[in-house]
């Protein structure tokens, strides 16, 4: 069996383009532009994953560094800068780098700090409990220009328990299969899913493969809390909808599938 994202990597991209990635984009630059961090800046993008994120912002003139502690993801992620540098080349383009880094979240380093750091796509629900998120702020916390900002998104326990619960999922295509069966305990708070994923060779077979990942359901609470005890302050808790509109979430915190949190280093 795989270590987590190993095989998953090749077929990521495919398997999230229901995620709007660009209207998210525009969401973040808002969020940035509203804390007084423009173009030019430097941003961690944390969990980038395949860096579609990392090479979106860096479309719209940001500095970028993406972590990840997939080293799969991260080949995946640096085809993809290094194809788009070489259109650039061609087309006269000249825009800032992107530096991508194998990082676990919990214990990351930089060599400086940053104006802000994002998180998307549920990196945060990587953490294996309150401990571990607690020790991530604290490190985003660190490496955070005065002011800067983090913005994140996690799902929610009601997406884990009463959306996906203990489902089974299919995604066949022509070139690829993925079967997908999760389970949520619900006393634990752990979300566990199972892989088996089936990727066509250039001679017509396919390889099976499989991978178990996990992840953790957070209440909107124990966020918050951590939030604070890693001396981050708590700006906004939002929805954001696919169009990239957002919304207050307040009241709706313990229903929402995914809610994005806003916060910024207290300034000494």
């Amino acid at each position: 069996m795989s270590s987590p994202y190993f095989d998953f990597a090749q077929i990521y991209d495919a398997c999230m383009e229901d995620i709007p990635y660009e209207a998210w984009t525009a969401f973040l630059k808002r969020q940035l532009e509203r804390c007084g961090i423009e173009p030019g800046a430097l941003v961690l993008d944390l969990g980038c994953g395949t860096g579609t994120f990392t090479l979106l912002l860096r479309d719209l003139g940001y500095d970028m560094i993406g972590a990840d502690i997939s080293e799969s993801m991260l080949e995946v992620a640096r085809d993809k800068y290094y194809e788009r540098l070489e259109a650039e080349e061609e087309a006269g383009i000249t825009k800032l780098p992107a530096l991508f880094l194998q990082q676990d979240m919990r214990s990351f380093e930089l060599y400086g700090t940053v104006g802000a750091v994002v998180a998307m796509c549920d990196t945060l629900n990587y953490a294996t409990g309150v401990d571990d998120l607690l020790t991530t702020f604290r490190l985003v916390n660190n490496y955070l220009d005065p002011g800067g900002v983090f913005v994140f998104d996690i799902k929610t326990r009601h997406y884990f328990r009463d959306i996906v619960g203990n489902g089974t999922f299919t995604d066949v295509r022509d070139d690829m299969a993925l079967i997908w069966e999760n389970e949520f305990d619900d006393g634990s708070d752990k979300n566990t899913y199972r892989l088996t994923m089936f990727v066509e060779n250039e001679d017509g077979t396919y390889e099976r493969s499989e991978e178990v990942h996990e992840q953790n359901a957070f209440s909107a609470g124990e966020v918050k809390a951590a939030i604070a005890k890693a001396g981050l302050r708590l700006e906004q808790v939002l929805e954001v909808g696919e169009d990239g509109a957002e919304r207050d979430a307040t009241g709706r915190e313990e229903t929402a599938e995914r809610l994005f949190f806003v916060c910024r280093e207290q300034m000494k």
